[in-house]
């Protein structure tokens, strides 16, 4: 469809077909593989993302620290930890953003879950539920972002991971972190990662290791368009983001 859209034609769009049709577009894909993606974005989507980037009314970082704060949903992204693990469940993947400058992605995993006739037999058995925290601030005019520490549990797939249980597991990790006496608490360290195997936890512990960008191309009450970048020389992702509370 977006292959018979000019730019003139985007540019008659009001935001909210906008933001519509990026989501009508993406429903459903983000189970693809991160190439097909990459070129979904590249191909399909980058228009989108321009001419929304064009309308943003919160262009200066220091306005959208209000916008940002609550719980999100990233509905579609090209950022490539996410699928390192088999099974995340899209319903049940969160952003988390508080106004003490903490903020955290958690997702829970269930390798299998995506099949229908392995749902039955699934929800009964333990789920992955993974936080990775972080910290935020603006810095210079750009949102500077630190990893701090990765949570992890086993619970029962049968028992999904909601809103208010990944809200209360982040107070608790967060009420946990401010307590702590250490100077150092916030400083990044390579994490435990003793329930992953050795070659998701190595692919895991670079990640964590290294100091992600972060910009918002769009950003308003109920709708983010985010650019991240973890290195200069990687390719940018990008991820659709809605607002859960």
């Amino acid at each position: 469809m977006t292959g018979q859209l000019t730019t003139a034609d985007l540019r008659q769009m009001s935001t909210v077909e906008l933001k519509n049709q990026l989501l009508a577009l993406t429903k459903g894909r983000d189970i693809e593989s991160l190439n097909k993606k990459v070129l979904f974005y590249k191909n399909q989507l980058e228009p989108f993302f321009q001419e929304l980037s064009r309308r943003n009314e919160f262009p200066i970082a220091e306005e959208q620290v209000a916008l940002v704060l609550g719980v999100w949903s990233p509905v579609w992204s090209t950022i490539p930890f996410q699928d390192i693990l088999p099974g995340r469940i899209g319903e049940q993947s969160y952003q988390i953003f508080n106004d003490n400058g903490y903020y955290a992605n958690i997702a829970r995993y269930a390798p299998g879950n995506q099949l229908p006739f392995l749902q039955k037999l699934s929800s009964q058995l333990l789920a992955y539920d993974l936080m990775v925290l972080q910290k935020f601030e603006i810095k210079n005019g750009q949102w500077q972002i630190q990893n701090v520490g990765i949570e992890q549990a086993f619970k029962i797939r049968g028992l999904p991971l909601d809103i208010d249980k990944a809200e209360n597991w982040f107070k608790a990790v967060v009420e946990a972190k401010l307590q702590a006496s250490s100077p150092k608490i916030d400083l990044p360290e390579a994490p435990n990662l003793e329930n992953l195997d050795k070659s998701t936890a190595k692919k895991f512990e670079k990640i964590f290791l290294a100091i992600p960008q972060l910009e918002h191309l769009y950003i308003d009450r109920d709708f983010r368009l985010i650019k991240t970048q973890r290195e200069a020389k990687q390719r940018p992702s990008y991820t659709i983001a809605v607002r859960r509370r």
